[in-house]
């Protein structure tokens, strides 16, 4: 017959190595001793062990009560979680929201609303993680993420999501110190940049078509997987390209990054929050409603 272990007799255990007796056990738990003696004896019985030892007047965990406790708390964990995972649920707030952040913003521009979440509901899971162009609307499609920050234009299909304005993006073309169109002097045409690398951002996207964004015909290319290292790359010297002006405020001050015109002038770009249409949970709203607001970016 297998042996049972409840959630009952790993918390009684816990109470007497918390407690360091019997007796105290017994108090803190609200029961007679003689309850608490009897679970202990009744576990032991079933698994065969021995899991206190006397020490003096304290009751000492053998090395397999240790081991049944330590593992038996992470239980405890477990369960408390589940209990409070349920009344959420109940209630309409998840126990976990995703976010993909698109890497064109920096992740810490949402700590500030994530704080902020946390004052309110602070035992629900908020996990981030970067997508690149596409993959961010890829990442609510295929439900790798609840909500995806900053996501570009949308794709050809965008049946059954729903996603909202919330920043335009300004760009520049830059090049590192130095670099040899500086000296032209005057707006550059595509025939200028094709004999220099372009630094692109790769796609994240697994399925749907990459993107890519202002690159030249007969222009090398070194790919890179976030806007950071992009950026990284093109002060390093490793080729040029566009960048958002709100990533590279330092660097153009400092130098590092020299802003050139062009002769066709680049337009803005939207960035967007996106969700799916039938996602009715709160934290998701809450999400969507506070960051549509904020001041992102800027």
């Amino acid at each position: 017959m297998t042996a049972r272990l409840t959630l009952d007799a790993l918390e009684v255990l816990d109470a007497i190595d918390r407690e360091g007796s019997f007796a105290a056990a017994a108090a803190a738990l609200y029961r007679v001793p003689s309850a608490v003696t009897y679970t202990v004896r009744k576990l032991e019985q079933d698994l065969d062990v021995t899991l206190f030892r006397r020490e003096g007047r304290r009751s000492v965990l053998t090395p397999a009560g240790r081991v049944l406790l330590e593992q038996g708390r992470d239980l405890l964990a477990a369960a408390e979680r589940l209990v409070e995972t349920t009344r959420q649920v109940g209630s309409g707030w998840e126990s976990c929201l995703t976010i993909a952040v698109d890497s064109i913003l920096p992740t810490a521009v949402i700590y500030p609303q994530i704080q902020a979440f946390y004052d309110l509901k602070p035992d629900i899971e908020i996990s981030l993680y970067e997508e690149v162009l596409g993959g961010s609307w890829e990442a609510v499609i295929e439900e790798r993420a609840d909500l995806a920050l900053a996501a570009p234009e949308p794709p050809a299909n965008t049946r059954g999501l729903r996603y909202r304005e919330i920043m335009q993006v300004e760009w520049a073309f830059v090049v590192p110190r130095r670099h040899p169109l500086i000296a032209l002097g005057r707006p550059l045409e595509p025939a200028d940049l094709q004999a220099y690398r372009a630094v692109v951002v790769r796609d994240s996207s697994r399925r749907l078509p990459p993107l890519t964004r202002r690159v030249f015909d007969r222009q090398a290319v070194l790919r890179v997987p976030t806007v950071q290292q992009k950026i990284d790359a093109q002060v390093q010297g490793l080729g040029v390209g566009f960048l958002p002006l709100h990533r590279i405020e330092r660097q153009l001050r400092v130098g590092d990054l020299v802003a050139l015109p062009l002769a066709q002038p680049t337009t803005a770009s939207p960035l967007h929050l996106v969700w799916k249409a039938n996602n009715k949970g709160k934290a998701l709203g809450w999400f969507v409603e506070r960051l549509s607001v904020a001041a992102l970016g800027r």
